[in-house]
């Protein structure tokens, strides 16, 4: 399977993001063969591609073009996410992601642990490869601290029902929302856009990465397996406690507090009323409320930056992932 259908709509963008992931497959060398192919299969397993989409899309604010630096920078940055996947899925103990054997489940948790650091490495080799003809890239407020310390404080709160609206809203923020940030900014610099555009692509892609987290788990309650890429229902059973959930908790400590003490040991009927006491809290829709918010707040970034045919598309592109189904 090649680049998602999403981009079908955008044949342009597709045929940027397929040279994207092609870039990506061209420079992966791992003496281990049975690896190589299966990182090679997972790049081309149909995921969105969304960060390297940003990234392209924002290199057409500034007035300088070079398709070849961008599309290094793109790749960079979907090889860094593909390394925080890879190590998810070790601490998940997932054995699927987008209908493929995950590396963890195929050759161990050891094997997957290096795969992810060398796709780490892959990420910042293509970006040193461009590093002297573009020295503003110089990636501001790119922390990686911060994207591990979102996913730590998603560990530490594993089970935790004292979890708060704040303490969620801090762990997307380095755990997804800093990423889609850093491939916005990076889009911006790499066309030699003016700090303050810049900075409006930094923001547009923060909100945009919250808005886009919030609905992922938002579906992981409400979405169907095949479509989340991942099993549903998936973070309850890993006692990571997430937005609708939370409000949940609020208000209605004791029942819904009884019910998550049972941890990882929930039947099927447990999983049932704890739906029930989300529903009947309206835990989906104030989440939804607050997506929709962050949503605004990116297409509020977005009106200021220069005119061009990118702004309608990522207007377009994040009105629908806030809509999604997919």
């Amino acid at each position: 399977m090649g680049v998602h259908k999403m981009w079908d709509k955008y044949p342009e963008l597709k045929r940027e993001l397929t040279e994207v992931s092609q870039l990506i497959i061209s420079s992966i060398h791992i003496r281990d063969e049975a690896i190589e192919k299966k990182i090679k299969t997972m790049i081309q397993s149909g995921g969105k591609m969304l960060r390297p989409a940003y990234t392209l899309l924002c290199a057409q604010i500034g007035p300088e073009q070079d398709p070849e630096r961008t599309k290094a920078v793109a790749a960079a940055l979907e090889c860094l996410h593909l390394a925080t996947l890879v190590h998810d899925d070790v601490i998940d103990q997932a054995d699927t992601r987008h209908g493929q054997t995950t590396i963890n489940t195929a050759y161990g948790n050891k094997l997957a642990i290096y795969t992810g650091d060398y796709l780490l490495t892959l990420a910042f080799s293509m970006l040193s490869h461009y590093a002297d003809s573009a020295p503003q890239i110089k990636f501001r407020g790119f922390e990686a601290d911060k994207i591990l310390a979102g996913e730590l404080t998603q560990l530490h709160g594993e089970f935790q029902t004292s979890v708060s609206v704040k303490r969620y809203l801090a762990q997307i923020s380095g755990k997804t929302a800093q990423l889609f940030a850093i491939s916005c900014y990076a889009g911006a610099l790499s066309s030699q856009a003016k700090e303050k555009n810049a900075r409006h692509a930094w923001y547009l892609g923060h909100y945009f990465g919250m808005a886009f987290q919030i609905i992922d788990d938002l579906l992981d309650y409400k979405g169907k397996s095949e479509l989340l890429g991942k099993p549903a229902m998936n973070d309850l059973n890993q006692g990571i406690y997430t937005l609708p959930l939370i409000y949940a908790l609020k208000a209605d400590p004791q029942k819904l507090g009884l019910l998550l003490q049972k941890r990882n040991t929930l039947t099927d009927a447990d999983m049932v009323a704890v739906l029930e006491i989300i529903e009947k809290h309206h835990g989906y829709e104030k989440a939804l409320s607050l997506a929709r918010r962050y949503t605004q707040k990116a297409l509020k970034e977005l009106r200021v930056l220069p005119d061009g045919t990118y702004k309608a598309i990522l207007k377009e592109l994040t009105q629908d992932l806030l809509d999604r189904t997919m």
